[in-house]
């Protein structure tokens, strides 16, 4: 497979309020010993050729980590879809590839494979699909490479109140990639589960960022 990585931007969503870490910034909250969005950026620097993260408070403390800090351009939290759009908006390169700050232990070839099905099936977009615990197909749009023309597509299916990332890629044509891992995406949605993950228990926890 090509070399992509100079083609794409890496873009750490930790733009959420926390509801579920009792209203804790989760990008912050420490996985053996270190934030979550900082084990995320680790984890895509060497995939990608630039960084950026996504957080609307707290800022300084992202900045601090070495990389610039987007604030969503849409007022209010409106889900992942806004900061991805902020993202698109400053994105130097041809590709932006997203992932969640939740996720400890996503692929070290998501991006490659991610860019390899999005050029071989003429899309605008690509993401991956996963095993469940119960054997089913999840569908994991958060984790998105997308075009960066994209962008004014995304405004505008913003602008008609669309939310679903699912729903928009789809309008674009987006390209499924299996991964075989069923823990490759687990993702910390409390701080129970984070701390499951931290001990390398097997849980299941539904992906929200998985619109369906």
């Amino acid at each position: 497979m090509p070399n992509y990585s100079e083609q794409v931007t890496g873009l750490v969503l930790a733009g959420g309020q926390g509801s579920r870490m009792h209203g804790r910034d989760k990008g912050l909250v420490e996985f053996q010993g270190q934030p979550l969005a900082q084990r995320a950026m680790e984890r895509l620097r060497r995939q990608v050729s630039q960084l950026l993260v996504s957080a609307n408070r707290n800022q300084a403390h992202y900045e601090a980590l070495g990389v610039g800090v987007l604030g969503d351009s849409l007022e209010g939290f409106q889900g992942p879809l806004a900061g991805i759009l902020v993202g698109l908006e400053h994105c130097e390169t041809e590709w932006l590839q997203v992932v969640p700050c939740d996720v400890p232990f996503f692929p070290l070839d998501l991006v490659e494979r991610l860019m390899n099905a999005a050029e071989r099936e003429g899309c605008l977009a690509a993401y991956p699909l996963s095993p469940s615990e119960e054997g089913r197909t999840q569908r994991q749009p958060v984790f998105l490479c997308v075009k960066t023309s994209a962008v004014s597509g995304l405004r505008d299916y913003l602008g008609s109140g669309g939310r679903k990332i699912d729903e928009w890629v789809r309008s674009i044509g987006v390209a499924q990639v299996s991964f075989e891992s069923k823990n490759a995406f687990a993702n910390a949605n409390t701080l129970d589960e984070l701390e499951a993950l931290s001990q390398g228990l097997s849980i299941h926890s539904e992906d929200s960022s998985c619109q369906r």
